[in-house]
């Protein structure tokens, strides 16, 4: 599959040949859709709770007499048929956890699959060199426009903060404009764009680093993991000191 380079004018500038079985050969759509779902419920915080009658601020006072209005019988405006007042039956939880998770491989092949439909789907720019000389959003605006994005976008950043500031300050104004780091594409932030932008290299980077061991090799030999001389050394454990039996006394 070949995939057509841009340049930052929008010039198509060369190709760069994917090769689809790397990244799953078919789109897997129950595969992508587990991911997703799991990358969406653990954005959720679990915190959200509701104030009861005793909980909400205000006055106590009552707001008639209890008799010879001909209104019903009320004290104060914090019950739960007033408006502003507390919930009947409030949610007292102090956390609830919606954490899923999947294996290691699984999530790797489901973000690459991801990633092959949207190249199905014609919505990846991969840029030559994406970086700007100054931060200037209007510079960014006109990038997207020559490479004709009219919908959302989510941007890959370089991990190089270097080259990656004046693209992040550019670019975190506009609407519809989402920023990421190239090593953390996932799924869920693709499929939630219409579009995914990033640099060439960023993007070689990523179908040859971590994200391409999908196999028993990710166990066996994984890639990025810091080699064993550059690891901190366990501290060791003190070692155990015999306490004196004690004797019993002589009668």
């Amino acid at each position: 599959m070949d995939v057509a380079v841009y340049n930052i004018q929008g010039s198509q500038v060369g190709t760069l040949t994917i090769d689809p079985k790397t990244l799953g050969e078919d789109i897997n759509a129950p595969l992508i859709k587990q991911a997703y779902v799991m990358y969406h419920a653990n954005l959720r915080q679990g915190s959200s709770k509701t104030l009861n009658r005793g909980n909400v601020e205000g006055s106590t006072k009552k707001l008639y007499k209890q008799k010879g209005t001909g209104n019903a019988r009320h004290g104060d405006r914090k019950v739960n048929i007033f408006k502003g007042g507390g919930h009947g039956h409030s949610k007292k939880r102090t956390r609830d956890d919606f954490r899923l998770t999947m294996p290691k491989k699984m999530r790797r092949r489901a973000n690459r699959n991801a990633f092959l439909a949207k190249l199905v789907d014609n919505e990846v720019r991969v840029i030559d060199n994406l970086s700007f000389s100054s931060p200037r959003t209007r510079d960014f605006r006109t990038f997207l426009d020559a490479v004709k994005i009219d919908a959302s976008a989510l941007v890959a950043l370089s991990m190089d903060e270097s080259r990656a500031n004046n693209t992040r300050l550019s670019a975190r104004n506009l609407d519809g404009v989402s920023l990421c780091r190239a090593d953390q594409l996932n799924c869920f932030d693709m499929l939630n764009h219409r579009y995914l932008v990033i640099g060439r290299d960023d993007l070689e980077a990523w179908l040859k680093g971590p994200q391409s061991q999908t196999g028993k090799d990710a166990k066996i030999t994984p890639l990025g993991r810091a080699p064993a001389s550059a690891q901190a050394p366990k501290a060791a454990r003190p070692e155990k000191t015999e306490k004196p039996r004690k004797t019993k006394a002589a009668k």
